[in-house]
């Protein structure tokens, strides 16, 4: 098998996929790289992105919110999509693998993964709820 190859610019669009933290959509990684590459197209940030997701170095995740966000971290891990400010973040806890197990034993195929995203109200929305809360008893 023959090693993959990499452009600079699929490169640039991996290392920024590594380098940020907010999950972003297509267009949002192709206003950064464009920075450093002027000339290239939106289809081919998606390509790009595209061919990172098929080959394992990062993960597209779709929360329901109109667009497709990509993770620079392609090791297993949860989200959370909050439902007010619409931010999608990583969710640090044990490891949830064993469900593969529980569902394999309960499913005539083969599971062979699994992407948990959990949903509601991120700290700081429910911070200015209770905020706005207090406000209105006063």
């Amino acid at each position: 098998m023959s090693a993959i190859r990499y452009s600079k610019q699929r490169e640039a669009i991996k290392d920024y996929l590594k380098s940020v933290t907010c999950h972003p959509t297509a267009d949002t990684v192709y206003a950064n790289i464009q920075k450093l590459f002027p000339n290239i197209s939106l289809g081919t940030v998606y390509r790009n992105l595209n061919f990172l997701v098929e080959h394992g170095e990062a993960i597209q995740i779709d929360c329901g919110d109109g667009f497709v966000h990509f993770d620079g971290n392609s090791v297993p891990h949860n989200h959370f999509f909050c439902r007010s400010c619409k931010k999608l973040l990583d969710i640090e806890m044990d490891s949830i693998s064993h469900i593969d197990i529980i569902a394999n034993a309960n499913f005539p195929g083969k599971i062979e993964g699994h992407t948990v995203l959990f949903h509601g109200l991120c700290g700081d929305c429910c911070s200015d709820l209770n905020k706005n809360e207090n406000l209105k008893n006063n």
